[in-house]
């Protein structure tokens, strides 16, 4: 049995779960979201709260389980409270600029980099510390998926530490080059 899978979702209060045959939704205080589930995992919705269940214990069932259950968790998660990543750019001349829809980053490149912010996400630069990127949102994949495509463009690298991290990432600094020892 799953360990993860077997766990009861609690609701919070504020919160409404409704489930339609293979589909989840939820509506909470920051917004809404809905899901389908595989038929092979059964979902039910009691006094204490969510409750999963499989089928049978077939490999591929049994990794349904406890993601379908994870799944669940975020989304209550997510329309209770929402996910946040915060980026850290670092780096002279390095900055980021948020404008309606739009983040634009300058990272050296000869040209700046422009990336539309999908629906439901919010992007925005920290107000104490000009150099922290806040993006948040409901649905954990997209707010984490979009702060991972803005990273990709400069990740950081180990020799001076420049690009852009999380705000909680270590990054292993490396020696640079030595002075070569006396020539003959």
């Amino acid at each position: 049995m799953s360990r993860i899978g077997k766990q009861i979702i609690v609701i919070p209060s504020g919160v409404e779960v409704t489930l339609n045959g293979d589909r989840i939704k939820v509506k909470g205080p920051k917004g809404e979201l809905e899901m389908g589930f595989s038929p092979s995992i059964s979902v039910s919705k009691d006094d204490h709260g969510i409750r999963v269940k499989r089928s049978s214990d077939e490999p591929s069932v049994r990794g349904l389980h406890g993601l379908t259950r994870a799944l669940i968790a975020n989304m209550i998660k997510g329309v209770s409270s929402g996910f946040e990543k915060r980026l850290e750019i670092i780096g002279v001349g390095y900055r980021a600029q948020v404008s309606g829809k739009k983040l634009t980053l300058n990272l050296g490149f000869s040209h700046p980099i422009e990336l539309n912010v999908p629906e439901g996400i919010t992007a925005e630069m920290d107000k104490e510390s000009k150099n922290i990127l806040i993006i948040s949102g409901i649905d954990k994949q997209l707010v984490g998926q979009f702060a991972a495509n803005a990273r990709s463009f400069r990740p950081p690298e180990p020799y001076k530490g420049k690009g852009i991290r999380y705000v909680d990432e270590y990054v292993a600094r490396k020696a640079g080059k030595s002075a070569a020892g006396g020539a003959k």
